[in-house]
């Protein structure tokens, strides 16, 4: 089964800095991603979705390969490429794999104008070291959603967000 946490921020920069280091946690394998992209809100209210994979680039290169494979086997490795590589990126950008873009363009436009969020799908992770890790993070970001149970989402929403004092 897999976690879905999204992680507000009052600027892009810190977005970006999160995606990165969560691509190291998963170098480091403490926790495996199906998906991670960072939503952006621009002060003109426009949402961008920031993937960490574009999917249309790698089918063409994906399709361009094989169609010229193919296309040696029949003699004509020029006009493989070429319709390879074309049908490559048609495939390639009617896919949409992990989270569902239309889903994070809706809760990026809940954002505050610039500002940004990271979505990342996890399948496994291992939650004490992640949360340790998100330390450098603290009091900078808002848990908006996750899946995560109740005890890991209140031990990552303490690791990010800003403390309030009692009064």
């Amino acid at each position: 089964m897999s976690d879905l946490i999204v992680v507000a921020f009052d600027d892009e920069a810190t977005a970006f800095e999160m995606r990165a280091e969560l691509a190291q946690m998963q170098k480091d394998y403490l926790l495996e991603m199906e998906d991670i992209v960072v939503v952006t809100r621009s002060a003109d209210d426009k949402v961008q979705l920031h993937q960490a994979a574009n999917l249309t680039a790698l089918g063409a290169v994906s399709g361009g390969f094989w169609g010229a494979f193919i296309g040696l086997l029949f003699l004509n490795p020029f006009l493989g490429v070429v319709l390879g590589a074309g049908a490559g990126a048609v495939s390639g950008g009617m896919s949409d794999i992990g989270i569902d873009d239309d889903f994070m363009r809706g809760l990026g436009a809940s954002l505050k104008p610039g500002t940004a969020a990271v979505f990342f799908l996890t399948r496994k992770i291992t939650a004490d070291k992640v949360i340790d890790r998100m330390a450098q993070f603290h009091a900078k970001g808002h848990v908006l959603q996750t899946s995560l149970n109740e005890n890991i989402e209140a031990s990552l929403r303490a690791a990010l967000e800003p403390t309030t004092p009692v009064i």
